[in-house]
């Protein structure tokens, strides 16, 4: 049987205190951040049910998934975090860019954490990690499949808020906050759809399983929705809504676009750009 999938968006990063901040390279937690993840950590009601824990290899959610699921690792003495390079956030912007293998290695020696899968390359931000809509969805589909695959009943995976709306096909109050919908720490779960899909977003086929999520009612519920989610016609046209919310934000996922738009300096509150 299909996992369960408790998604999470990472804490309170640097990068989100103000747009100037995007050009600081993997950063760090604030002391809000820091403090976010003990709340989730007080608050998360289903340490007992997690059998594994998994992030982008960003450092803000490697300690975001450390600080806020402690309580797992602590249950399970030889768990890993697994970090999974295809849930790397969307853009190549520097904070959006991961470090360097060996940095890793050597910032979390000691520490639970699984670097296996974080080769070389995996912060270049082309090729398969391009900051392109075709390579972000595939990606996002590698991810799901590789979630799916595993034996583990539920699964916690701490990512970013972008690539969150490519990672559920869940593009509904996408452009809410500043290039997601989702607030910091903000954790919703899924299951594995039965109904098998053979297009993506865009309308193009796709290759073998797309392992489609679906958000379960009781976390719909817990964030104020009401009954199921938009169906997937539905988010066809949510998508283009989606990105173009994106586009009009100032958010491409280039830098070069980024520079072209002149994207004027702002900040973040609770992940609400003013």
């Amino acid at each position: 049987m299909a996992p369960i999938i408790h998604a999470v968006r990472h804490a309170q990063g640097v990068h989100n205190l103000c747009t100037a901040n995007h050009v600081v390279p993997d950063p760090l937690l604030t002391d809000l951040g820091h403090e976010q993840c003990a709340k989730l950590r007080e608050t998360f009601p289903l340490h007992a049910q997690v059998d594994l824990v998994t992030a982008s290899p960003l450092r803000r959610t490697i300690y975001t998934a450390l600080e806020s699921f402690g309580p797992v690792f602590e249950s399970h003495p030889d768990m890993k975090l697994i970090a999974l390079p295809d849930t790397q956030e969307t853009s190549d912007v520097p904070c959006d860019t991961g470090s360097e293998p060996q940095a890793l290695q050597e910032e979390f020696a000691g520490k639970p954490v699984d670097l296996q899968l974080v080769h070389d390359g995996w912060n270049t931000k082309n090729g398969r990690y391009a900051p392109t809509n075709h390579a972000l969805k595939e990606r996002a589909r590698a991810a799901r499949r590789w979630l799916k695959a595993r034996p583990e009943k539920e699964i916690v995976l701490v990512t970013h808020g972008g690539f969150l709306h490519y990672f559920t096909e869940d593009w509904e109050d996408s452009s809410q906050y500043q290039g997601t919908g989702w607030t910091n720490t903000e954790y919703r779960t899924y299951t594995f759809s039965d109904e098998a899909h053979s297009d993506d977003l865009e309308g193009a086929a796709v290759d073998g399983d797309n392992a489609s999520l679906v958000e379960t009612l009781e976390s719909r519920k817990r964030r104020g929705k009401v009954g199921p989610g938009p169906d997937r016609e539905q988010q066809k046209t949510l998508y283009k809504l989606g990105t173009q919310g994106w586009d009009d934000q100032g958010l491409q996922m280039s830098t070069e676009e980024r520079d072209a738009a002149k994207v004027p300096e702002g900040k973040e509150v609770n992940g609400v750009r003013i």
